[in-house]
Protein backbone atom coordinates (compact mmCIF):
# COMPACT_ATOMS: atom_id res chain seq x y z
CA UNK A 1 0.00 0.00 0.00
CA UNK A 2 2.81 1.98 -0.74
CA UNK A 3 3.24 5.26 -3.25
CA UNK A 4 6.41 5.37 -4.40
CA UNK A 5 6.48 9.29 -4.94
CA UNK A 6 5.07 9.80 -1.54
CA UNK A 7 6.60 10.48 2.30
CA UNK A 8 4.44 8.32 4.96
CA UNK A 9 5.20 8.18 8.24
CA UNK A 10 6.95 5.08 9.39
CA UNK A 11 4.53 4.61 11.74
CA UNK A 12 1.73 4.11 8.92
CA UNK A 13 3.96 1.49 7.09
CA UNK A 14 4.62 -0.86 10.16
CA UNK A 15 0.89 -0.54 11.23
CA UNK A 16 -0.05 -1.99 7.30
CA UNK A 17 2.53 -4.52 7.19
CA UNK A 18 1.90 -5.71 10.74
CA UNK A 19 -1.73 -6.09 10.47
CA UNK A 20 -1.30 -7.40 7.53
CA UNK A 21 -3.45 -4.83 5.47
CA UNK A 22 -2.56 -3.79 2.06
CA UNK A 23 -3.44 -2.18 -1.15
CA UNK A 24 -3.02 -1.08 -4.21
CA UNK A 25 0.25 0.49 -4.05
CA UNK A 26 2.31 2.51 -6.63
CA UNK A 27 2.35 6.17 -8.08
CA UNK A 28 0.57 8.21 -10.34
CA UNK A 29 0.89 7.91 -14.25
CA UNK A 30 -0.77 11.34 -14.90
CA UNK A 31 -2.93 13.79 -13.18
CA UNK A 32 -6.36 14.47 -14.08
CA UNK A 33 -8.16 17.44 -13.95
CA UNK A 34 -8.96 18.46 -10.17
CA UNK A 35 -5.69 16.37 -8.71
CA UNK A 36 -4.53 17.48 -5.81
CA UNK A 37 -1.12 17.23 -4.30
CA UNK A 38 -0.58 15.38 -0.82
CA UNK A 39 1.53 15.70 1.70
CA UNK A 40 5.17 15.61 -0.15
CA UNK A 41 3.13 17.49 -3.04
CA UNK A 42 3.82 21.30 -3.33
CA UNK A 43 6.45 22.53 -0.86
CA UNK A 44 4.94 25.08 0.97
CA UNK A 45 6.57 28.61 -0.25
CA UNK A 46 6.24 27.68 -3.76
CA UNK A 47 3.80 27.87 -6.17
CA UNK A 48 -0.40 28.51 -5.27
CA UNK A 49 0.68 26.69 -2.17
CA UNK A 50 0.87 29.56 0.32
CA UNK A 51 1.65 33.34 -0.19
CA UNK A 52 4.41 34.90 1.64
CA UNK A 53 4.21 38.17 3.40
CA UNK A 54 6.16 40.64 3.08
CA UNK A 55 8.19 40.05 7.05
CA UNK A 56 11.63 38.78 6.92
CA UNK A 57 14.05 37.70 9.39
CA UNK A 58 16.56 40.34 10.57
CA UNK A 59 18.75 37.20 12.37
CA UNK A 60 19.69 35.68 8.88
CA UNK A 61 22.87 33.91 10.84
CA UNK A 62 20.76 31.46 12.99
CA UNK A 63 19.69 28.44 11.56
CA UNK A 64 16.57 28.26 9.35
CA UNK A 65 13.56 26.81 10.49
CA UNK A 66 11.71 25.83 7.55
CA UNK A 67 8.07 24.56 6.20
CA UNK A 68 8.10 21.64 3.93
CA UNK A 69 4.24 21.68 3.14
CA UNK A 70 1.13 22.90 4.16
CA UNK A 71 -2.05 21.10 2.77
CA UNK A 72 -4.40 22.37 1.52
CA UNK A 73 -2.92 24.32 -1.27
CA UNK A 74 -3.84 28.08 -0.99
CA UNK A 75 -6.69 28.78 -3.40
CA UNK A 76 -8.35 25.58 -3.58
CA UNK A 77 -12.29 24.29 -2.69
CA UNK A 78 -11.83 21.06 -0.28
CA UNK A 79 -14.44 18.43 1.32
CA UNK A 80 -15.33 18.97 4.97
CA UNK A 81 -12.93 16.44 6.61
CA UNK A 82 -9.91 18.42 5.13
CA UNK A 83 -7.69 19.13 7.88
CA UNK A 84 -5.07 22.30 7.44
CA UNK A 85 -1.63 20.15 7.73
CA UNK A 86 1.40 22.26 8.17
CA UNK A 87 4.82 19.57 8.38
CA UNK A 88 8.23 20.91 8.85
CA UNK A 89 11.27 20.22 7.43
CA UNK A 90 12.97 19.50 10.45
CA UNK A 91 12.02 17.89 13.97
CA UNK A 92 10.06 20.29 16.43
CA UNK A 93 10.81 19.77 20.09
CA UNK A 94 7.97 19.43 22.36
CA UNK A 95 8.41 22.45 24.76
CA UNK A 96 8.68 24.89 21.31
CA UNK A 97 4.76 23.44 20.31
CA UNK A 98 2.50 25.72 21.76
CA UNK A 99 4.69 28.91 20.81
CA UNK A 100 4.42 27.55 16.96
CA UNK A 101 0.54 26.56 17.16
CA UNK A 102 0.14 30.64 18.76
CA UNK A 103 1.65 32.15 15.65
CA UNK A 104 -0.34 29.33 13.13
CA UNK A 105 -2.93 32.35 13.26
CA UNK A 106 -6.49 30.96 12.07
CA UNK A 107 -9.66 32.48 11.23
CA UNK A 108 -12.87 31.51 9.81
CA UNK A 109 -16.05 32.85 8.20
CA UNK A 110 -18.11 31.41 10.79
CA UNK A 111 -16.79 30.24 14.36
CA UNK A 112 -15.25 26.27 14.60
CA UNK A 113 -13.89 24.37 17.56
CA UNK A 114 -10.92 22.49 16.86
CA UNK A 115 -7.48 21.68 17.76
CA UNK A 116 -3.91 21.23 16.69
CA UNK A 117 -2.65 18.05 16.79
CA UNK A 118 1.23 16.91 16.77
CA UNK A 119 2.13 14.08 14.87
CA UNK A 120 5.37 13.34 15.54
CA UNK A 121 8.04 16.02 15.25
CA UNK A 122 7.54 17.22 12.01
CA UNK A 123 3.96 17.22 11.47
CA UNK A 124 1.05 19.57 12.92
CA UNK A 125 -2.59 19.15 11.52
CA UNK A 126 -5.70 21.56 12.30
CA UNK A 127 -9.09 19.77 12.31
CA UNK A 128 -12.36 20.92 13.90
CA UNK A 129 -14.04 18.76 16.29
CA UNK A 130 -16.39 18.11 13.81
CA UNK A 131 -16.55 18.38 10.04
CA UNK A 132 -16.22 22.12 8.56
CA UNK A 133 -19.44 23.76 7.84
CA UNK A 134 -20.15 23.84 4.17
CA UNK A 135 -18.97 26.89 2.68
CA UNK A 136 -16.50 28.04 5.62
CA UNK A 137 -13.87 30.12 4.30
CA UNK A 138 -10.41 29.42 6.10
CA UNK A 139 -7.55 31.92 6.74
CA UNK A 140 -4.34 30.46 8.05
CA UNK A 141 -1.61 33.38 8.74
CA UNK A 142 1.44 31.21 10.21
CA UNK A 143 3.56 33.93 11.33
CA UNK A 144 6.83 32.11 12.07
CA UNK A 145 9.62 35.01 11.23
CA UNK A 146 11.70 34.58 14.76
CA UNK A 147 9.77 31.93 16.11
CA UNK A 148 12.15 28.99 17.24
CA UNK A 149 11.80 25.39 16.61
CA UNK A 150 13.49 24.36 20.38
CA UNK A 151 16.69 22.88 18.52
CA UNK A 152 18.08 26.61 17.94
CA UNK A 153 16.64 27.21 14.78
CA UNK A 154 14.06 30.32 13.58
CA UNK A 155 11.62 30.68 11.33
CA UNK A 156 12.90 33.59 8.23
CA UNK A 157 9.28 34.46 6.87
CA UNK A 158 5.53 33.60 7.12
CA UNK A 159 2.74 32.06 5.20
CA UNK A 160 -0.44 33.36 3.94
CA UNK A 161 -2.87 30.60 3.05
CA UNK A 162 -6.79 30.69 2.03
CA UNK A 163 -9.14 27.93 1.28
CA UNK A 164 -12.82 27.23 1.06
CA UNK A 165 -14.81 24.71 2.02
CA UNK A 166 -17.32 23.10 -0.05
CA UNK A 167 -20.23 21.13 -0.30
CA UNK A 168 -21.24 18.36 2.54
CA UNK A 169 -20.38 15.25 0.37
CA UNK A 170 -19.54 12.39 2.41
CA UNK A 171 -19.00 8.39 1.40
CA UNK A 172 -19.87 5.68 3.19
CA UNK A 173 -18.40 1.71 1.65
CA UNK A 174 -20.06 -0.72 3.34
CA UNK A 175 -17.19 -3.87 2.88
CA UNK A 176 -18.91 -6.79 3.87
CA UNK A 177 -22.20 -5.51 1.94
CA UNK A 178 -20.18 -4.72 -1.34
CA UNK A 179 -21.82 -1.51 -1.27
CA UNK A 180 -20.46 2.31 -1.44
CA UNK A 181 -23.36 4.97 -1.20
CA UNK A 182 -22.68 8.24 -2.08
CA UNK A 183 -24.05 11.43 0.08
CA UNK A 184 -24.64 15.00 -0.27
CA UNK A 185 -26.21 17.00 3.30
CA UNK A 186 -27.23 14.06 4.62
CA UNK A 187 -28.98 12.85 1.52
CA UNK A 188 -28.17 9.40 -0.73
CA UNK A 189 -27.54 10.66 -4.10
CA UNK A 190 -25.88 7.56 -5.34
CA UNK A 191 -25.44 3.65 -4.54
CA UNK A 192 -22.84 1.30 -6.31
CA UNK A 193 -22.03 -2.01 -6.26
CA UNK A 194 -18.05 -2.27 -4.79
CA UNK A 195 -15.56 -5.08 -3.90
CA UNK A 196 -13.42 -4.17 -1.42
CA UNK A 197 -10.32 -5.90 0.44
CA UNK A 198 -9.85 -9.61 0.83
CA UNK A 199 -9.93 -11.60 4.37
CA UNK A 200 -5.97 -11.48 3.33
CA UNK A 201 -5.81 -8.51 2.51
CA UNK A 202 -8.46 -6.51 4.40
CA UNK A 203 -9.34 -2.86 3.34
CA UNK A 204 -8.61 -0.10 6.07
CA UNK A 205 -11.54 0.67 8.02
CA UNK A 206 -12.37 4.16 9.69
CA UNK A 207 -12.67 7.90 8.16
CA UNK A 208 -9.99 8.75 5.68
CA UNK A 209 -10.12 12.12 3.89
CA UNK A 210 -10.01 11.71 0.27
CA UNK A 211 -5.60 13.18 -0.94
CA UNK A 212 -6.43 13.68 -4.32
CA UNK A 213 -6.53 11.70 -7.59
CA UNK A 214 -4.69 10.20 -10.64
CA UNK A 215 -6.35 9.51 -14.33
CA UNK A 216 -3.75 6.59 -14.15
CA UNK A 217 -1.82 4.71 -11.52
CA UNK A 218 0.39 2.33 -11.63
CA UNK A 219 0.52 0.01 -8.76
CA UNK A 220 2.81 -2.78 -8.42
CA UNK A 221 2.67 -5.75 -5.24
CA UNK A 222 6.40 -5.61 -5.26
CA UNK A 223 5.76 -2.01 -3.62
CA UNK A 224 3.83 -2.99 -1.11
CA UNK A 225 5.46 -6.15 0.42
CA UNK A 226 2.49 -8.44 -1.48
CA UNK A 227 4.46 -10.48 -4.16
CA UNK A 228 7.59 -9.32 -6.33
CA UNK A 229 7.20 -12.74 -8.22
CA UNK A 230 5.29 -13.06 -11.16
CA UNK A 231 4.17 -16.85 -10.72
CA UNK A 232 3.13 -15.93 -7.24
CA UNK A 233 -0.91 -15.60 -7.13
CA UNK A 234 -1.00 -12.44 -5.84
CA UNK A 235 1.19 -10.63 -7.84
CA UNK A 236 0.31 -7.67 -10.13
CA UNK A 237 1.87 -4.85 -11.92
CA UNK A 238 -0.18 -2.61 -14.11
CA UNK A 239 -1.69 1.06 -14.91
CA UNK A 240 -5.29 1.15 -13.52
CA UNK A 241 -7.79 4.93 -14.34
CA UNK A 242 -9.87 7.05 -12.33
CA UNK A 243 -8.16 6.52 -8.79
CA UNK A 244 -9.07 8.47 -6.08
CA UNK A 245 -6.24 8.10 -3.30
CA UNK A 246 -7.24 7.38 0.24
CA UNK A 247 -4.41 7.04 2.10
CA UNK A 248 -0.27 7.37 1.60
CA UNK A 249 0.07 3.66 2.33
CA UNK A 250 -1.74 3.28 -1.07
CA UNK A 251 -5.45 2.59 -0.79
CA UNK A 252 -7.77 3.89 -3.70
CA UNK A 253 -11.19 3.73 -4.83
CA UNK A 254 -10.48 2.99 -8.46
CA UNK A 255 -11.70 1.01 -11.27
CA UNK A 256 -9.65 -2.64 -11.91
CA UNK A 257 -10.35 -5.07 -14.93
CA UNK A 258 -9.52 -7.89 -12.85
CA UNK A 259 -12.76 -6.57 -11.14
CA UNK A 260 -14.85 -5.29 -13.81
CA UNK A 261 -18.41 -5.93 -12.22
CA UNK A 262 -18.06 -5.63 -8.58
CA UNK A 263 -20.71 -5.89 -5.87
CA UNK A 264 -20.42 -10.03 -4.69
CA UNK A 265 -16.75 -10.51 -4.60
CA UNK A 266 -13.75 -9.52 -1.56
CA UNK A 267 -10.66 -9.97 -3.96
CA UNK A 268 -8.73 -6.68 -4.19
CA UNK A 269 -5.85 -6.27 -2.04
CA UNK A 270 -7.24 -3.56 0.53
CA UNK A 271 -8.53 -1.20 -2.13
CA UNK A 272 -12.01 -0.18 -3.10
CA UNK A 273 -12.70 -1.39 -7.00
CA UNK A 274 -15.77 0.00 -8.67
CA UNK A 275 -17.29 -0.48 -11.91
CA UNK A 276 -15.84 1.66 -14.81
CA UNK A 277 -18.49 3.90 -15.25
CA UNK A 278 -19.31 4.30 -11.71
CA UNK A 279 -15.43 4.79 -11.21
CA UNK A 280 -15.44 7.66 -13.84
CA UNK A 281 -18.31 8.85 -11.85
CA UNK A 282 -17.05 8.90 -8.75
CA UNK A 283 -13.44 10.12 -9.91
CA UNK A 284 -15.29 13.81 -11.53
CA UNK A 285 -17.21 13.70 -8.40
CA UNK A 286 -14.14 13.51 -5.72
CA UNK A 287 -12.60 16.25 -4.39
CA UNK A 288 -9.76 16.91 -1.84
CA UNK A 289 -10.76 16.46 2.07
CA UNK A 290 -14.20 14.45 0.83
CA UNK A 291 -14.56 11.66 3.98
CA UNK A 292 -14.85 8.09 2.93
CA UNK A 293 -15.68 6.30 5.36
CA UNK A 294 -14.81 2.83 5.55
CA UNK A 295 -16.93 -0.74 7.70
CA UNK A 296 -17.46 -3.71 7.45
CA UNK A 297 -13.60 -5.37 7.01
CA UNK A 298 -11.27 -6.89 9.42
CA UNK A 299 -8.91 -4.77 9.34
CA UNK A 300 -8.57 -1.83 12.50
CA UNK A 301 -8.59 1.74 11.54
CA UNK A 302 -6.14 2.96 9.49
CA UNK A 303 -3.15 5.37 11.45
CA UNK A 304 -4.38 9.29 11.70
CA UNK A 305 -1.47 10.45 9.89
CA UNK A 306 -1.76 7.49 7.32
CA UNK A 307 -2.66 10.47 4.85
CA UNK A 308 -5.85 12.65 6.06
CA UNK A 309 -7.33 10.15 7.88
CA UNK A 310 -7.38 12.83 11.49
CA UNK A 311 -10.93 11.72 11.66
CA UNK A 312 -9.43 8.37 13.09
CA UNK A 313 -9.04 9.78 16.29
CA UNK A 314 -12.34 9.71 17.77
CA UNK A 315 -11.71 10.46 21.33
CA UNK A 316 -11.43 14.09 21.29
CA UNK A 317 -9.44 13.92 24.51
CA UNK A 318 -7.00 12.41 22.86
CA UNK A 319 -6.73 14.68 20.28
CA UNK A 320 -6.08 18.04 22.55
CA UNK A 321 -4.12 15.95 25.11
CA UNK A 322 -1.36 17.66 26.35
CA UNK A 323 1.21 15.41 24.92
CA UNK A 324 -0.47 15.97 21.09
CA UNK A 325 -1.33 19.11 21.37
CA UNK A 326 0.40 21.90 22.50
CA UNK A 327 -2.59 24.76 23.24
CA UNK A 328 -5.27 22.63 23.00
CA UNK A 329 -8.93 23.13 22.00
CA UNK A 330 -10.10 26.53 20.61
CA UNK A 331 -12.60 28.25 18.89
CA UNK A 332 -11.55 30.27 15.58
CA UNK A 333 -12.16 34.22 15.39
CA UNK A 334 -14.24 35.13 12.79
CA UNK A 335 -13.27 37.30 9.32
CA UNK A 336 -13.70 40.53 9.81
Amino acid sequence: MIRANKIISVAALVAAIAAGVSGCGGKSSSAGSGSAAGPAGTKAGSGPASTPSPKSSTTPQRPKMLLDTIQPQSGTTVGVAMPISVTFSKAVAVSARADIEKHLKLTTSTPVTGAWHWFGSQRVDFRPKAYWPSGTKVSLDAELTGVGDGHGRYGIRSYLHSFTVGSDDEVHVYADQHLMKVYRDGTVTKTFPIDAGSPKFPSWTGTMAVIGKSREVLMDSCSVHIACSKSDPNYYHGKYPFAVELTTSGTYVHYSDGDPQPGHSVGSHGCVHLSMANAKWFYAFARQGDPVTITGSASPAAAADNGYADYDVTNWSSWISPDASGLGQLTTPTTT
